[in-house]
């Protein structure tokens, strides 16, 4: 029986220490397919790469993602649930896996019922073989991330976007990589902490409010930096329903109001030969990509 099932027909207590995936997704209704992302680290590789395939097809199948699977008896536990998913399901899992542990992926292929999706395998053998030289074979992005410069830089980043979300701090802008700008609730914070997450970026964020359009100007903290300025906007009837969910009918959130803030809005960044774009029916991947094309910070390798 998989572990998933165990956990829904126990009657007792719960044990204290439950396995990463125990509880993965058991709320969610069923589906016609089953899709598990297996991984010795966060899985997180596994997931995206896998839900970038699966966008291709016209399905909504049930995510169950298994993280830091590092032992065989784990890996056995795993292939438990997943033969067991098959099994009640009438139909193959689909499994996509980026384990790196040779025993351990072993396991997996010698015992998966589903049908088998092994990343890693796929592109890192062929490139040993091209490039001449074997792989790290590494588990996650960073081997020990207490002494990865890449981490620590990313970790910065994210402390220093927090400190300067939503115009909290003017000190330092001169240390942004990108500084955001756009009407509140334009999405500003959260392409702010994308970046940084994602890429390291010290990504500042600064909202434009109506006395900035009376002085129909930038804001002067704002002025010196203005290479690496970026605007965001949106569809005032679209704001006007992100913010009707934070104040329901407040001024702040009337649909008049919105569109008069984002005409200001937009026309000074017209008038200020600033960049800038739409966010409305754009998810935050794309507007961080496009930031970052038209932007190009220095420190970033491309």
């Amino acid at each position: 029986m998989g572990i998933g099932i165990i956990a829904l027909n126990c009657r007792g207590p719960l044990p204290a220490t439950p396995h990463p995936f125990l509880f993965t997704n058991l709320n969610r209704p069923m589906s016609d397919r089953t899709v598990f992302f297996i991984s010795d680290g966060t899985g997180i590789t596994a997931e995206t790469f896998g839900n970038a395939i699966l966008a291709q097809f016209e399905l909504t199948p049930r995510h169950i993602r298994m993280p830091f699977i590092d032992s065989v008896d784990k890996a056995h536990q795993a292939i438990r649930q997943i033969n067991h998913t098959g099994e009640v399901e009438g139909k193959r899992p689909i499994v996509f896996t980026t384990l790196v542990n040779m025993d351990i992926l072993a396991v997996i292929k010698t015992h998966c019922n589903g049908m088998l999706l092994d990343m890693f395998g796929t592109f890192v053998a062929p490139l040993e073989n091209e490039l001449g030289i074997k792989s790290h074979h590494r588990i996650g992005r960073f081997s020990d991330a207490s002494k990865s410069k890449a981490y620590d830089d990313r970790i910065e980043a994210i402390n220093f976007s927090l400190a300067h979300d939503d115009g909290q701090s003017n000190r330092d802008l001169a240390g942004s990589d990108v500084i955001l700008v756009g009407v509140s609730r334009s999405g500003k914070t959260p392409t702010s902490l994308y970046l940084a997450m994602q890429y390291g970026l010290k990504a500042s964020n600064y909202p434009l409010i109506p006395e900035d359009f009376d002085r129909r100007q930038l804001p002067p903290a704002l002025a010196p930096h203005r290479k690496k300025i970026f605007g965001l906007t949106i569809s005032p009837e679209r704001l006007s329903q992100i913010r009707n969910e934070r104040r329901p009918n407040s001024t702040y959130a009337s649909l008049t109001n919105c569109r008069n803030e984002i005409h200001e809005a937009e026309a000074m960044m017209r008038r200020e030969g600033i960049r800038w774009l739409s966010t409305t029916t754009k998810s935050i991947e794309e507007i961080a990509t496009t930031i970052l094309q038209e932007i190009r910070p220095e420190r970033l390798e491309y």
